[in-house]
Parts: C-alpha cells; sequence; structure tokens
C-alpha cells in the first residue's frame, strides 16, 4: 500500500492525457465494422519512463500488454472505449475519436499508494547489518527528494516521525523540523527503499587465489539463476547500497544472454572458452567458459503439470508482493497450452488447494482463481510445499514437466520453516521427479537465503521479481528456460596447469563448490540448465613468473615431496575444463571436456569484455579484497563498448545502474569523510 512513492510527483503531474499524433494508420472494414488500428505508448507520467506490462482493455477484457518500450498496438473500432491500467497506478478511460490512430498515455501513481514517507541518514558501515537509521513519516501529503513539499499539498494540523508529532504544516514542514544532525546527513527516500535490517543473506566467505601445485581441481554446479542482479537492481534504485552477501557475482553475470553457439550432434549442452588479459589486472589472465543450453520449439515442449504455491500471508499484503504475484502468474497462464495443466495451492496459517490442476486453455477460469486471493494471516510454508508436492504427484505426467513454482517473499513462520527443515523436506521429495522453482517477491522482510537454498536443493532455478518488466523476463521472454529443463545435474570441473598457473580464482559461485570427488558421483546434485540458457563461469588466472602477491608461502612438506618435473611439463595448455550433465529423464551422467591453450586474444568478444564489466562491478559493490584495479569508470567504458545487440535494454539498464551506483559509492565515501 505504501509503495511507489518513489513515483510521488506523480500526484502533482497533470499529464495524463491521450496525445494523438499525426501517423495514419491503415483501417480495414470487418462484417460491416470499421477497423482502424492504434498504437501508442504508455509511459509513467512523472519520470517519462515506459510501463511495461500494462494493459490495454476494451469491455472489461485485456486486449494487449506493453512491450519492453512501453508500447502497444491493437485493431478495434472507431470510437472504442479503450481502458490502460497497471499495479500501482491510476487506471485510465478513453474513447477513441472518429480517425483517431495514436493514443500516448500518461499513467499517475494512485493515491493510496502514497502515504509514509521514509528518511534515510547515510553513514558508512557495515552493510551486513544495515545502511542507515530509518524514519518513518506518516500523514497524508508525503513529500518529494530533499524535503520539498508537493505545491498542491493540503496542511495537516500534525505529522508523525517515529511516532512523535511535529506541529505545523505537511510532512515537508515535518521534515524540516528533524534534528539537523538528521536532515544535515540524510537522503530523503521513500518507504520502497530497501531497508536489509530484516531481510536474510547467506554469508558468503569470497573465493581464494589457490595454487594448483596443492589443488589442481576446481569443481563446481553450474548456477542460472540472476535473482541477486535484480535484487541489487532494487537496492541501487531505490537508493541504497545492497549488503555485500546480496551480492553473487555468478547470479549478476548469468542474469545477461550471451552469444553462444548451439550444441551439435543432439547434445543438449555445448561449451566455449576464452583467454585474455584481467582488465582490472592486465598482468593476469581472465578465462570465460560459457555453456549454452539448446533450443527447443514451444510445440516441441513435454507437457507440463505446473503447481502455482502462492503464499498469501499478511506479510504478502504489500503491493509488490500479492498483487505483482498475481500479475506475474497470470502472465505465466497466458503462455500456457491445452496440453499444460495448472492447479492453485495457497498458504497463510492454513494450506488450501484453491484449483484443481487445469487444462491451460481454460486461461479465464485459472485467472479468475488468481485474481479471488487476497493476502492475510502467518505463513505456514512448510505445509504448502508438502500439499503442493502431494498435488503435482497426484497429476504426475510421465516424461513431463512436472514443476512447483513457489512465489513467496520467503517469512516462513509457522511449523517447518528453518533452512534444515526446508532442506529436509524438499531433498525427500525431489526424487520423485518434481522440480521446484523460486519466485521471490518484496522488500523489508526478503528472505533470500532461504529462497536460494529451496531453488538450490529442489532442481529448481530462482528469480527475484522486482517488478514488471522483470516479471515479463521471466515468464514471457524466457518463458522456456525458466519452466523447461533440457540438461540437468551440470557440472565443471577444472585442472589447472601449474606449469602455465601460478594460481587461480573461481569469481564467485561460493555457495556452489563441490568436493573434486562429487564431480563423477551422479547421486550428487549440480545445477539445471532450462531451454536456451547460458551460464558463465570466470577464472582469474596468475600466470607463472608475475608476482603474486595473493598466496601466501608455506614451509616444504616433511614426508612427502613431488618430483619437480611434474610441474615443469612442457605442454601449452593452461586447464582441461570437463563438464557433465544428465538429460531431464536419466540419472546416468554424460561427460565432455576442452582444453584451453596458452594462447591469450587481444581482440575479445563482446560477450567476454561485458561479463567482465558485471564482474568488475560485483567486486566493487562487494568491497572485494581482489578488486585490486576496478575502477567504475572503466567497467562502464568497457560495457558501452560490449553492449552489442541489445533488443531487450538489460545491457543498456546495467550501464545505467552502474553509473547510479559510482555517484551512490562516492556520495557514502564522502558523507563518511565528514
Amino acid at each position: 500500500m505504501r509503495n511507489y512513492l518513489i513515483m510521488l510527483l506523480a500526484l502533482v503531474t497533470f499529464t495524463g492525457f491521450a496525445a494523438p499524433a499525426e501517423k495514419s494508420n491503415r483501417t480495414t472494414h470487418t462484417r460491416g465494422h470499421k477497423l482502424t488500428t492504434v498504437r501508442g505508448k504508455i509511459a509513467d507520467a512523472m519520470s517519462g519512463e515506459a510501463v511495461v506490462g500494462a494493459t490495454v482493455s476494451v469491455d472489461g477484457k485485456v486486449i494487449t500488454r506493453t512491450d519492453v518500450n512501453g508500447q502497444y498496438k491493437i485493431k478495434v473500432k472507431e470510437k472504442t472505449t479503450l481502458t490502460f491500467a497497471c499495479i500501482g497506478y491510476t487506471d485510465q478511460t478513453i474513447q477513441l475519436r472518429p480517425g483517431q490512430t495514436t493514443l500516448n498515455i500518461n499513467l499517475i501513481v494512485k493515491e493510496t499508494a502514497l502515504n509514509e514517507v521514509v528518511v534515510r541518514g547515510y553513514v558508512k558501515r557495515n552493510r551486513d547489518e544495515q545502511t542507515g537509521s530509518s524514519y518513518i513519516i506518516t500523514g497524508n501529503n508525503p513529500v518529494a527528494n530533499n524535503a520539498v513539499a508537493a505545491p498542491n499539498a493540503k496542511k495537516d494540523k500534525k505529522s508523525k516521525i517515529n511516532g512523535k508529532e511535529y506541529n505545523g504544516g505537511n510532512a515537508g514542514e515535518a521534515l524540516k523540523r528533524l534534528p539537523s544532525g538528521i536532515r544535515d546527513q540524510g537522503i530523503i527516500g521513500y518507504n520502497n527503499r530497501a531497508v536489509p535490517g530484516n531481510e536474510s543473506y547467506a554469508g558468503i566467505a569470497e573465493n581464494q587465489f589457490i595454487d594448483p601445485k596443492t589443488t589442481p581441481l576446481s569443481t563446481l554446479a553450474v548456477d542460472v539463476d540472476g535473482a541477486s542482479y535484480s535484487n541489487v537492481r532494487r537496492f541501487i534504485n531505490s537508493g541504497q547500497l545492497p549488503p555485500k552477501d546480496a551480492v553473487r557475482i555468478e547470479e549478476l553475470i548469468n542474469y545477461f544472454k550471451y552469444n553462444l553457439p548451439e550444441p551439435t550432434s543432439g547434445d543438449p549442452v555445448a561449451i566455449q572458452t576464452e583467454l585474455a588479459a584481467a582488465p582490472w589486472n592486465p598482468q593476469h589472465q581472465l578465462v570465460r567458459i560459457g555453456l549454452k543450453a539448446k533450443n527447443v520449439k514451444t510445440d516441441k515442449l513435454p507437457p507440463s503439470n505446473l503447481v502455482f504455491l502462492i503464499d498469501v500471508s499478511g506479510s504478502m499484503f504489500e503491493p509488490n508482493k500479492l498483487p505483482l504475484v498475481k500479475t506475474s502468474m497470470k502472465m505465466l497462464v497466458d503462455q500456457l497450452r491445452p496440453i499444460d495443466n495448472v492447479a492453485i495451492v495457497v498458504y497463510a496459517g492454513e494450506v488450501g488447494v484453491k484449483l484443481e490442476s487445469t487444462p491451460g486453455d481454460q486461461k479465464d477460469k485459472i485467472k479468475q482463481v488468481i485474481d479471488q486471493l487476497g493476502a492475510g494471516g502467518s505463513t505456514a510454508g512448510g505445509a504448502g510445499l508438502m500439499m503442493a508436492y502431494e498435488v503435482a504427484q497426484k497429476n504426475f505426467i510421465k516424461k513431463g514437466n512436472n514443476r512447483i513454482i513457489l512465489s513467496t517473499d520467503g517469512d516462513f513462520n509457522v511449523g517447518a520453516s528453518s533452512d534444515k527443515d526446508m532442506e529436509q523436506l524438499i531433498e525427500e521429495e525431489r526424487k520423485t521427479g518434481i522440480s521446484l522453482s523460486i519466485l521471490g517477491f518484496g522488500m523489508g522482510n526478503y528472505k533470500d537465503s532461504k529462497m536460494e537454498l529451496l531453488a538450490d536443493k529442489g532442481h529448481g532455478n530462482y528469480a527475484y521479481i522486482d517488478n514488471i518488466t522483470e516479471a515479463t523476463k521471466s515468464m514471457v521472454s524466457e518463458f522456456g528456460g525458466t519452466l523447461f529443463t533440457v540438461a540437468k545435474d551440470v557440472k565443471l570441473q577444472v585442472e589447472f596447469n601449474p606449469a602455465k598457473v601460478q594460481s587461480y580464482r573461481l569469481l564467485g559461485y561460493e555457495d556452489r563448490l563441490m568436493a573434486k570427488e562429487d564431480f563423477n558421483n551422479d547421486t550428487k546434485l549440480g545445477g539445471d540448465m532450462g531451454v536456451g540458457h547460458t551460464v558463465t563461469a570466470l577464472y582469474e588466472i596468475i600466470p607463472v613468473g608475475v608476482k603474486d602477491s595473493f598466496t601466501a608461502s608455506v614451509d616444504p612438506l616433511k614426508y612427502q615431496k613431488t618430483p619437480a618435473s611434474v610441474h615443469n611439463n612442457n605442454s601449452n595448455e593452461v586447464m582441461t575444463i570437463k563438464f557433465r550433465y544428465k538429460n531431464p529423464d536419466s540419472d546416468r551422467s554424460k561427460m565432455q571436456s576442452v582444453v584451453v591453450n596458452d594462447n591469450p586474444t587481444d581482440k575479445t568478444s563482446d560477450d567476454f569484455r561485458f561479463a567482465a564489466a558485471v564482474a568488475e562491478y560485483g567486486m566493487l559493490l562487494r568491497e572485494s579484497e581482489f578488486k585490486q584495479n576496478s575502477k567504475f569508470d572503466q567497467l562502464i567504458t568497457m560495457a558501452k563498448s560490449a553492449k552489442g545487440k541489445d533488443d531487450d535494454g538489460y545491457r543498456a539498464e546495467f550501464i545505467r545502474l552502474a553509473e547510479s551506483t559510482k555517484n551512490m559509492m562516492k556520495t557514502t565515501d564522502v558523507t563518511a569523510a565528514k
């Protein structure tokens, strides 16, 4: 209810108008009715940014949604009345004029969402705990940034800040009456500002440089998740640096698509490598390992048995939680085929089946159930999972896609709720062949650690949905990759040649490392890759002969010695990479391998440079001890040069995010210095 405050000025912006353009479109006639093509853009009234996923309706029926650029196009009768809607905005209903073919709309944020302001005082402190202090201001007339009151705001007799009343004027006046020490150091924001105090992130012990003479093998399960990136974006867009443990470098990198060659010879996965100088230290080398899963046409995908497991507890009441869940699920329903089936299970203090398994072509019936969901009560997440597995098992499709899609903020507080409880439950249930995918929503009490663990143990993937754009990406654009596995238990094992490599470091994947023996053990879980998925792993290498300031030396061993000849081979190979995978319906893995020779290139691909820029960004955000000469200006320039084909605009968005982060970190450093 209190979100979307970042768009507060929309209340005083009277730009919600229809703007006809001069461009004309061809009209057609159907059964005596004159049809015309109408197109336009839906934008935010304050920022002017595109509103993605907004609906265009006629007589209560959704005809189309806006694309990633906020554009829409429909064919309707002349003088038709159109309704434009999106979560968090006030609906607009407009009747077309005769001959009108263009209609641009500026949506205004709902006034009911704007009832609270958060003032944040920023000081440099441990981001793992909390950044800054919060001051909650309630009243009918919150204000925009820098304590500037809305010019048409009505005067309140009193405004309340953290329970203390301030007399006279609106919330802007109350802000001016804050203690100077708070007001002067502060950055004023809104209650969608991410407060990590009650959020949960698993601790990350950053990977170190390793000597291949003592540890020649590096083994890991792949990770296709991109949840960390969209969560970091949420923090940055709300004006706050994320906790360090919220930054998982591999998920930042793997959020983006990369132009890798398709698998051949019937294999579900192909591998590609690239070796060049590390941008943050040219004396070091960076190895990029890329995996590409095969693409499969939608009509060739197996039938799906889906269970939507939806958290409807009281913590999901916020507009960026259950309402966004409902919109996301309806987007997914639009992608379903008649051969797919979906059931809906909900949980709060109790658990219930809201919809028995229903064919995917009964979209209105499924959406009606989704629309009727409301939030309230405690959170029996463990019981909800058990019920969802039971429903999925009852409708199990042999050689089909059997999957539970859990939508939650992860705040379980009734019954089995600890990470260990959840892990044990899922380890038992995954043996049935049912996968578990996680969609995370919300902020403030967000339990990232729990949701990442559930997806990892449940043979599924994990996405964080922070807005309609991200919902469109996960539910529409990447529908196949989100739901359909083409290779499961994918693992990588890299052997480094000590004659070429003095030490090596894997960037990210700290929670996906495996014992070297696990690589050949088919009972040990790897990561799953869906249709068209790409996975990137980066290794930083210190070549032999380069000064190594990271790897500490130890005394020679007394009882065992390794012949020098083992480390002084004449091979030109830097490393050998092996990877294993299983077909979705098999329990036996297959292995492939590739060799990387000591032939670094000066002409790196766009994908190499972009992935390196994202990794550099992650190291700066984490304040990594291995960031070396990493700089925002350098990574931004590199990302711009490597943007390449960016139809969806995700790489351009990253560049803007990096520029914003650069400015924020400068501000934080200056404030700390004061």
